[in-house]
């Protein structure tokens, strides 16, 4: 077995299934330390399915919205690995309904899950890479905060707000080692796109220049250069990954 990566920790929430998955899997298999985060029984045996060496992988429940949680998963990584020099902030959900017949728990729900949990995370994750003078932030956004869409008013306005966050926060950190990114997929092969039916999933393809939808490994191996020291002079910047969808 090849040596760990320079003992370089990984933290990926929402690691379970579609981007989250691909990406904890990418980790895990180039030998770093990876520890994932899920909230169902069923995202446990999916993660621990995967995990071969437990002395490099962990699967561990967190609800992103719990600060409690937040602050007892970290202690947990801690305790056991040491201090997490990646972050990739993969959780999030969609609530979706027109503006006009979206309740206020349907806006809340969102906000709180895939931007205020971003928030609480990197805050938690930014204290162990000052004191180390190193770190990756890599926050997974989507082409509909760069495009907007109709009954994603609340998905759109949180992955919006990313941007903002990445390159404010990138500002702030840099003199301390530490790069803020975020990678925004278009459409992506996932469960939730496989419920699409053939034609809804053909009329997609025509929409996008490349004709096709992407693959999760498309998202992974973007997430393993940013977390790479090949990508040590890049920070405050959102790179698309949709075939050319939105450019």
């Amino acid at each position: 077995m090849s040596e760990i990566i320079d003992n370089r920790i990984v933290l990926i929430t929402g690691a379970n299934r579609g981007i989250g998955l691909a990406i904890f899997k990418a980790f895990y298999d180039s030998n770093y330390i990876v520890i994932g985060t899920y909230r169902s029984e069923s995202g446990q045996e999916i993660l621990n399915g995967i995990i071969s060496d437990e002395s490099r992988a962990a699967a561990m429940r967190m609800d992103v919205t719990s600060k409690e949680d937040v602050s007892d998963v970290f202690q947990k990584v801690r305790e056991r690995f040491g201090s997490i020099s990646t972050l990739i902030n993969n959780a999030g959900i969609t609530q979706d309904n027109l503006f006009m017949r979206m309740k206020d728990e349907e806006w809340d729900e969102v906000i709180d899950t895939n931007l205020n949990s971003v928030f609480r995370i990197t805050k938690e994750s930014i204290k162990d890479m000052i004191k180390s003078k190193y770190g990756r932030i890599i926050n997974i956004g989507s082409v509909v905060g760069l495009s907007g869409n109709p009954g994603q008013v609340n998905y759109a306005s949180s992955k919006s707000a990313l941007l903002g966050f990445t390159k404010s926060l990138a500002r702030e950190l840099a003199s301390r080692n530490i790069t803020v990114n975020t990678i925004s997929p278009g459409f992506i092969e996932t469960d939730m796109t496989k419920k699409l039916t053939d034609d809804q999933q053909t009329a997609i393809a025509k929409s996008i220049p490349l004709s096709r939808l992407g693959s999760t490994d498309d998202i992974a191996n973007l997430a393993m250069f940013l977390a790479s020291d090949k990508a040590s002079y890049i920070t405050g910047e959102n790179i698309n990954v949709n075939g050319g969808l939105y450019m």
